[in-house]
């Protein structure tokens, strides 16, 4: 049978549903589950079996099963803004109620650092070569953070050294997935272990691509490892989309080369959102703050937010 905390949880993740008309069809009385969200009354033992196959079919059997959707987000090269857009897609999904793990698996450290986390004692390292539990980092509310630095470089020989290495950070990820609606991966920028460790353990690829003449050079190598990884260790594997960042919308060459890696890449999911060009976005991480905490009505605020209403509505079809 359902518990209290169960529906609560429910309903507050689902905010379109009607409290009254649930009531109304569970044949409750009038306000019992407003005064009981309120604190004013328990839900007895006959309230929760009238309510459990209201809430059945509005899919609340699925949201106690739930399994968090784990992002890796990766390109093959620096500075295009993996570590951006981890950090306010991330935001942007828990603005919208869902609860979201950031994870840094860059051995440079510069997610956690632009979050305001530095030196971390309990760090992802030891999770690789210690087998600890994961560390977190509560940032706000359904917004948490595993951090890293660069120590994490320390666990690459030793992953490498053992075929079981790769499997090492989903075994780990695993006690997490009930847990969170969203795990986004920061990767490196390059295709060591890590971004091998986290494409396995990723139900799909977050591609991250700047409007430049070599923003397709090395996407194929990307897409070969995505569908290698995919036949040979995660079959669920897939790419959820490629996203533009660091866009001018005013230059014709940006829109140009935009039009390019789209026809270049014609058979890869491409999202609708872009994200522009912004200063604040590069501001916010310097002072170790989401662009929402730091610059709330920014284009880069604007845009993150759309992206994540995006992948939002993608997981809600």
């Amino acid at each position: 049978m359902l518990t209290q905390d169960e529906v609560f949880k429910f309903l507050k993740k689902k905010p379109t549903l009607s409290q009254a008309g649930i009531n109304k069809e569970a044949g409750l009385p009038t306000g019992t589950l407003t005064k009981a969200i309120n604190g004013l009354r328990t839900l007895s033992e006959s309230h929760l079996k009238a309510l459990e196959p209201i809430l059945r079919q509005y899919g609340i059997e699925d949201f106690l099963n739930r399994r968090a959707k784990v992002l890796a987000v990766v390109n093959h090269k620096g500075g295009v803004g993996k570590t951006t857009t981890t950090i306010n897609l991330g935001k942007g999904l828990a603005n919208r109620g869902q609860s979201v793990l950031l994870i840094d698996l860059d051995s440079q450290g510069n997610l956690s650092q632009s979050l305001g986390v530095h030196n971390p004692q309990q760090q992802l390292l030891q999770v690789l070569t210690q087998g600890a539990s994961m560390p977190i980092v509560q940032l706000k509310e359904n917004y948490h953070l595993v951090p890293s630095d660069l120590e994490l470089s320390k666990a690459e020989a030793e992953l490498t050294k053992t075929p079981s290495g790769v499997l090492r950070f989903k075994n780990a990820l695993a006690p997490l997935l009930a847990q969170y609606d969203y795990i986004l991966i920061d990767c490196p920028p390059s295709l060591t272990i890590f971004t091998y460790s986290a494409l396995v353990a990723s139900t799909a690829a977050l591609v991250v691509l700047e409007p430049e003449a070599s923003a397709v050079k090395g996407m194929y190598n990307l897409l070969e490892l995505i569908h290698d990884i995919k036949e040979s260790f995660n079959a669920r594997l897939t790419i959820e989309g490629i996203v533009m960042a660091r866009v001018n919308p005013q230059l014709v060459l940006h829109r140009e080369l935009m039009a390019q890696v789209r026809a270049d890449l014609r058979d890869q999911p491409f999202f609708n959102t872009e994200i522009r060009q912004n200063i604040s976005l590069a501001e916010s991480q310097y002072v170790g703050q989401d662009i929402f905490d730091y610059k709330p009505s920014s284009p880069g605020a604007i845009d993150y937010q759309a992206l994540a209403n995006e992948v939002v509505t993608k997981h809600s079809a």
